[in-house]
C-alpha cells in the first residue's frame, strides 16, 4: 500500500513536469493560443467570422509621427513667419487738436444800501444786466438777471448797464467789466409804507376799503395820477423817501379821506387812516318791521339834493360818512323816502314805509 501511494505520486510529479515543459515550449515557439487550450479541452477552438487580413509584408509600420518640413499634413496653411520687431512701422497718430482756453470771465459784485451810512438793503431787490448797446430794434439786450441781496454775477469782460428796483425805487448805471472783481454799491433812498383804516377804535376789514398813493403833497396844484392805484390795507409798499398823499376810500360812496405823510428812507411808516361812517342797510316795507320789497330802486342824496348812491334790490348796504341824508324809494311806480342820520361808527336799518 505504501509503495504503490508513492509509486504513484512519483508518476504524478513526472506527468507534471511534462505537462510544464510542454507549456514552455509551446511558448518559446510561439505556438498560438488555441493550441494552448487544447490541453485543458477536447473542442475544437472557435472560428472567427470573418478571416483575419494577415500584416502587409514589407516591414514593421513605425507608429511615430514623421519629422520634417515636408512631414505636415495635407491641406494645413504652411509655417507664417513673423518679422522682426525692429522692421514693423508703427502707426501715424495724428495729435489731438489743442483745447482752445477758455475765455476770460469777470466777476460783477452787487450790493445794494437805503443810504451811504445805512444798513445793506437785504431782500425785494430785482438785479437786471443789459448790453450797453442796442440791437438792430433799438432795445437793450438783457444779459442777466437775479434776485438775490448781494449777487455775485459772472460775466465776459465788457461794458454794460447795470438796473436795480427796490419796489417803486431804482436806480441805473454804466459798468466795464476787465478780467477781476468789479465791486459796485447801489443807494437807493426807499422807505416801506403800511396802511389800514378804523372806524373808531375798530379795524375796517380789508375787503372794504381800499387806498390810492400818490407823489406830493394834496394841496398841490394840479392833477396827477396815482403811483399805485388800489393798495390793499396791511400791504407794504415800497416807495422813494419823500411826501405823498393818499386817498381812502372805505365802501364805494363818499366816506373818503385825504392824508399827506412822509417816506423815511431804511423806515417802515406805518400809517393809521380814520373814518367817520358807518354802514346802512335800506329796506322799502308796507309795515314796520315787515318784510322788505324786492325789486326796489333806491337813491341816497345829501340836503342840497347831490346823489350819494344809485342801487336796486330788497337790502342794499351802503356805507356812508356821518351826516344827514335821504333815501328815496321806488317800486312798482310808487315813490316813497325818508330822511336820516349817519352817526359815527353806529351801524344801522333805515326802513322807508310804502305809504
Amino acid at each position: 500500500m505504501m509503495s504503490t501511494d508513492k509509486a504513484g505520486a512519483g508518476s504524478g510529479r513526472r506527468r507534471g513536469w511534462r505537462i510544464a515543459f510542454a507549456l514552455v515550449a509551446c511558448v518559446a515557439l510561439g505556438t498560438p493560443q488555441f493550441a494552448f487550450a487544447q490541453f485543458f479541452s477536447d473542442r475544437p477552438p472557435p472560428i472567427p467570422p470573418a478571416s483575419v487580413p494577415e500584416a502587409p509584408a514589407g516591414g514593421a509600420i513605425s507608429l511615430a509621427p514623421p519629422s520634417g518640413p515636408a512631414a505636415a499634413p495635407p491641406g494645413l496653411p504652411p509655417t507664417l513667419i513673423q518679422p522682426p520687431v525692429s522692421a514693423v512701422t508703427p502707426p501715424v497718430v495724428s495729435p489731438l487738436p489743442p483745447t482752445p482756453a477758455a475765455p476770460p470771465q469777470a466777476v460783477l459784485a452787487l450790493t445794494a444800501r437805503y443810504g451811504k451810512d445805512l444798513p445793506v438793503i437785504g431782500n425785494n431787490l430785482i438785479w437786471r444786466v443789459y448790453s450797453d448797446r442796442p440791437d438792430e430794434t433799438g432795445a437793450f439786450k438783457l444779459v442777466r438777471e437775479d434776485r438775490g441781496a448781494t449777487p455775485n454775477i459772472v460775466l465776459p469782460p465788457g461794458s454794460y448797464v447795470v438796473h436795480v428796483a427796490h419796489g417803486l425805487v431804482s436806480a441805473v448805471r454804466p459798468v466795464t467789466l476787465k478780467s477781476e472783481t468789479d465791486r459796485e454799491s447801489f443807494v437807493l433812498p426807499a422807505g416801506g409804507l403800511r396802511i389800514e383804516g378804523r372806524v373808531g377804535s375798530s379795524k375796517i376789514p380789508q375787503n372794504q376799503i381800499s387806498f390810492s398813493i400818490y407823489k406830493g403833497s394834496q394841496f398841490e396844484v394840479g392833477e396827477r395820477a396815482p403811483l399805485l392805484p388800489n393798495v390793499a390795507a396791511g400791504d407794504v409798499v415800497l416807495l422813494q423817501e419823500g411826501t405823498y398823499y393818499i386817498i381812502s376810500n372805505y365802501g364805494d360812496a363818499n366816506s373818503v379821506v385825504r392824508s399827506d405823510i412822509r417816506v423815511q428812507a431804511g423806515k417802515l411808516t406805518d400809517v393809521i387812516i380814520t373814518h367817520r361812517a358807518a354802514v346802512i342797510t335800506l329796506k322799502l316795507v308796507g309795515d314796520k318791521g315787515g318784510e322788505a320789497l324786492a325789486n326796489t330802486a333806491w337813491s341816497v342824496i345829501t340836503p342840497g339834493g347831490d346823489v350819494i348812491k344809485e342801487s336796486i334790490g330788497a337790502f342794499p348796504r351802503v356805507v356812508l360818512s356821518e351826516g344827514e341824508y335821504r333815501a328815496i324809494a321806488k317800486n312798482e311806480g310808487k315813490v316813497f323816502e325818508r330822511a336820516f342820520n349817519v352817526v359815527n361808527g353806529v351801524d344801522g336799518e333805515i326802513e322807508v314805509i310804502a305809504r
